[in-house]
């Protein structure tokens, strides 16, 4: 996805909390590893919905696409039917919960598993296998998922992103050298496995926040602020209510608002759009969590190179110009769309605002999207048709559905909500 306007109206968020007592001195002293003489390796990923998708194969499994996300500790397969899982190792029932506002979810721990992905290679890994594929990921990205990851790898290597070239960088920590020229480097802290940083600042006309924030590469949006962590953060004078994404434990609704500047450093992003969870889905829910003010999501950081370092606990962000350039915008149809079918190619309405250029445009929930300005849907990814959803406003969209066995044609004309 080379252009800004990727971001699904839907971001994902996987923050995870799980306990896993009672592994062996045996498992813990194996882990991730380059295999041979390798110091790093470069893995190819996709960049779905504002998502890094890697390839990652479990107990010589054929590739499967996992979500890679900095906010989880463990791995998660999110779709329990793949083949692999019934080969796996059960040895307790666990009940897990995340954001989200529905309830906890089931799941089994299996243990020794072997992962691979590119020269890196895992062994004696532990793996959450969910009962049920509640999150139905794929039918928001477009294409199958089968689980989430992230902590070991981030623990174990300097990763870095690379979204312009699409590759994820790993390199064994020892081999790693911080150079100016790599970019700007920021101090980090570990906590609960997950990123925090503290060289963030909310900022309008009348006061500058600092914030301290998770860096969440499972999560779409470009920054989550929790109003309830600090008074002096407040909901903008214009947001919209919405469904914000899906979470481990369920929906995430809450308000969507264009905060006038975050700086990060010496950096600045300008008239962002920012998600304000209900503390329902948020905060009260995860009543142990660690003291913070939000996070920070792959729509911000898809605009720089970034570096992890977990072990000298610093992370480095290099500003990609004309990426800095781009406006941050929302899906201007206001109608929010799944995919269906077995390869999730079949594009069908789900939810519609009201009052809305869909609205008004005729369309319902369960129309099934035939082709979008002579484009068919078929031949179409997502994120491509939310991209043709922020193309600007005013901008008039043609567009084939079928209803009831019916086709029917419709102008919908793009107006942005926030």
């Amino acid at each position: 996805m080379e252009a800004m306007k990727h971001a699904l109206p839907l971001a994902l968020w996987f923050g995870l909390v799980i306990g896993l007592p009672g592994l062996s001195q045996a498992q813990e002293r194996f882990g991730l590893h380059l295999q041979g003489r390798h110091k790093t390796t470069r893995i190819p990923f996709q960049l779905h919905s504002n998502l890094i998708i890697v390839p990652l194969k479990i107990n010589d499994s054929d590739t499967l696409r996992f979500i890679l996300d900095s906010g989880v500790s463990t791995i998660i397969v999110t779709d329990p039917k793949i083949p692999v899982t019934r080969l796996m190792k059960a040895v307790r029932r666990v009940h897990i919960s995340g954001a989200g506002e529905g309830g906890d979810l089931s799941a089994t721990v299996m243990v020794g598993n072997k992962i691979q992905m590119g020269h890196m290679k895992g062994f004696n890994q532990n793996v959450v296998v969910l009962d049920h594929d509640i999150l139905q990921i794929s039918e928001y990205v477009g294409m199958p998922i089968h689980g989430i990851f992230g902590y070991e790898l981030f623990n174990q290597f300097v990763v870095t992103i690379d979204f312009s070239k699409k590759e994820l960088i790993l390199e064994e920590p020892s081999h790693y050298r911080y150079k100016p020229k790599k970019g700007d480097q920021f101090p980090i802290t570990i906590e609960d496995a997950k990123p925090y940083l503290n060289a963030v600042a909310l900022v309008d006309k009348k006061r500058t926040v600092p914030l301290k924030v998770v860096i969440d590469t499972g999560a779409g949006h470009a920054i989550s602020l929790d109003v309830n962590s600090r008074s002096q953060i407040a909901l903008p004078n214009k947001v919209i209510r919405t469904q914000l994404g899906r979470g481990l434990s369920g929906v995430i609704n809450g308000s969507l608002g264009r905060v006038e500047k975050i700086k990060i450093g010496n950096l600045e992003l300008n008239n962002i759009i920012a998600s304000f969870p209900d503390s329902l889905a948020y905060g009260v829910k995860l009543s142990n969590r660690i003291a913070r003010q939000g996070n920070i999501g792959c729509e911000l950081l898809r605009r720089f190179k970034v570096t992890f370092n977990y072990q000298q606990h610093y992370i480095v962000l290099k500003p990609v110009k004309r990426r800095l350039r781009e406006a941050f915008e929302h899906n201007m149809s206001g109608m929010d769309i799944v995919a269906k079918g077995s390869q999730y190619d079949e594009f069908t309405v789900e939810r519609i605002e009201l009052n809305s250029p869909a609205e008004l445009a005729g369309l319902l929930p369960g129309d099934q999207l035939i082709s979008v300005d002579g484009e068919f849907c078929r031949s179409i990814s997502m994120s491509d048709l939310y991209r043709i959803f922020q193309r600007g406003e005013g901008k008039e969209i043609v567009m084939a559905v079928r209803r009831k066995g019916e086709i029917l044609i419709t102008t919908l004309t793009l107006k942005r909500i926030i």
